[in-house]
Formats: C-alpha cells, sequence, structure tokens
C-alpha cells in the first residue's frame, strides 16, 4: 500500500499472546515484542545487548487465533507489518502517542527453535484469502478493519 511504513522486526513476545474479539466478532491478537540489538565488544571479547525496542502489536482474523494458540512469552518471533502512530488522551488527560504495528505476518523464529507446522483452512474447505483480495464488485477490500481494537 503506498504511502505506508512496513516493518519487519526480530524479538521476543514479552507476555502470551492476548485473543479477543471485536464487538462484531473479529478476531484480535495483542502482544508486545521485545527487540534488543546485540553489538559484539572487541576489548572484552564479548557480545553486548543494547537497549530494548518494545513494540505494541496486533494481528487480525485468521492469523490472530493461530498466533493466540501457537505462541507462549519468551518465544522468538518474526513480525512483519505496517508501522502505524496513535494519539491518544491517558486517564490524567495528558495528550500521548503510541507507535505500534499492525502486523501482516507472525511467525516463530527458527534460529534457535524448531517447529512443526499445522496448515488450518476456513470451514467449507476453502483456502484463506489473501488480505489483499478483490470483492465481486471489483472494489479492493481494506487490508485491515475499520474498527478499533480491544486492548
Amino acid at each position: 500500500m503506498a504511502g505506508e511504513t512496513l516493518v519487519t522486526v526480530v524479538g521476543n513476545l514479552t507476555a502470551d499472546p492476548e485473543l479477543r474479539h471485536t464487538a462484531s466478532g473479529l478476531p484480535v491478537t495483542g502482544f508486545t515484542i521485545a527487540s534488543t540489538p546485540r553489538t559484539f565488544d572487541r576489548e572484552r571479547n564479548e557480545f553486548v545487548d543494547g537497549e530494548p525496542l518494545f513494540l505494541r502489536c496486533s494481528i487480525w482474523r485468521q492469523a490472530a487465533e493461530n498466533a493466540s494458540a501457537s505462541l507462549t512469552k519468551g518465544a522468538r518471533v518474526i513480525v512483519t507489518g505496517r508501522l502505524k502512530q496513535r494519539t491518544f488522551d491517558d486517564k490524567e488527560g495528558v495528550r500521548r502517542t503510541v507507535v505500534e504495528i499492525d502486523a501482516e505476518e507472525i511467525a516463530a523464529s527458527l534460529t534457535y527453535a524448531k517447529a512443526s507446522v499445522t496448515k488450518t483452512y476456513r470451514p467449507g474447505g476453502a483456502t484463506p484469502a489473501p488480505r489483499s483480495a478483490t470483492a465481486d464488485t471489483g472494489q479492493a477490500q481494506a487490508a485491515a478493519p475499520a474498527e478499533t481494537h480491544p486492548f
């Protein structure tokens, strides 16, 4: 999608993913990843951790259900999605801005783990449609729902 900031982040889940449903029943899973840069310190001859970056993420629909059923706290994951900035007023009335990822994909990193893949299908045996599928009317469907997520 033109003009959007697409990112890929590798990090660890800070807690188990939280599956919820919108008022219309749409599944959405929220999770936070911590991505910590590591550099090699030649003087000490060891790797040194930098400041971690914590990013709140949301993933929708079937991927939301799959992520919540498959991943747990501490899992190393790879997340790809759109970087979004959101502004809100907190409980004290102070205006806050947060940066989040509206995830398109989440996967377990296989660098330090093994995984077994089980393919899922929609009811009726149909394979999942791409998120940017075109409706019968010829108009592109929205990649992300207009609803606000329940987090």
